[in-house]
């Protein structure tokens, strides 16, 4: 087996810049092309100097309160947002949940949906061909998997996107968040099935339920300030 982390974060920041006035932003531009170190501006730190790796067989969740950065650190893990400093290496094959509805076109219905996500991914249609009844099956929204996802509610996107990225079998699985807007009864149903059938797939989850992070994860990540 080998012994490279799944994933790892090297003092990953994300710094944003707050201009008070539009003519700071020319300032700030001509100061950074010059390389004065000067600066027009006030930064603001979303994330600061983070670092871990994630082992195979291991989960991770990652918890703080609202405005901790554990959405923002997320997203450059999965490489949608540039980080001002620091280095991400992640596996190639990586399903998230991070925005509801996120990837989805709208004007695709659910089943056409789910087949670009499985085909971008990698997937061969014989593969996609094989999971496309458990998906659906898994999901529960019924008829309305031939349906356009704009006509969804924010439950039966939750049920589509989770369905989808279990499925595929991905090198590494982020959720963020994204659970808690499924009702009770589904949220469980996700939980049975990260721990009966993905125990063994690596895992990075934000929540704010102590008592799921325990239950999911090898470790925990607490983020402050």
């Amino acid at each position: 087996m080998s012994s490279e982390p799944i994933l790892s974060v090297q003092n990953l920041s994300k710094t944003y810049r707050v201009f008070g006035r539009p003519h700071e932003r020319v300032f700030q531009a001509i100061a950074d092309r010059r390389g004065s170190g000067r600066l027009h501006c006030f930064e603001v730190p979303a994330v600061k100097d983070v670092s871990f790796v994630l082992n195979a067989g291991e989960s991770i969740s990652i918890i703080g309160r609202n405005g901790s950065g554990k959405s923002t650190l997320l997203e450059m893990i999965v490489g949608t947002l540039q980080p001002t400093t620091g280095s991400v290496t992640r596996p190639e094959r990586i399903s998230a949940l991070l925005e509801l509805g996120a990837g989805f076109n709208p004007d695709f219905t659910g089943r056409e949906n789910f087949r670009m996500a499985a085909s971008i991914h990698g997937l061969h249609q014989s593969e996609i061909d094989a999971i496309e009844e458990k998906v659906e099956r898994f999901a529960e929204i019924g008829r309305f998997i031939d349906e356009p996802v704009r006509t969804y509610s924010s439950g039966m996107y939750v049920r589509l996107a989770f369905a989808s990225a279990v499925h595929v079998k991905p090198d590494l699985l982020i959720v963020d968040e994204a659970l808690a807007v499924g009702d009770i009864f589904f949220q469980q149903k996700c939980f049975e099935f990260l721990d009966s059938n993905l125990r063994d797939t690596p895992k990075l989850i934000v929540t704010h339920d102590l008592a799921s992070a325990v239950r999911l994860s090898t470790r925990c990540i607490v983020l402050e300030n």
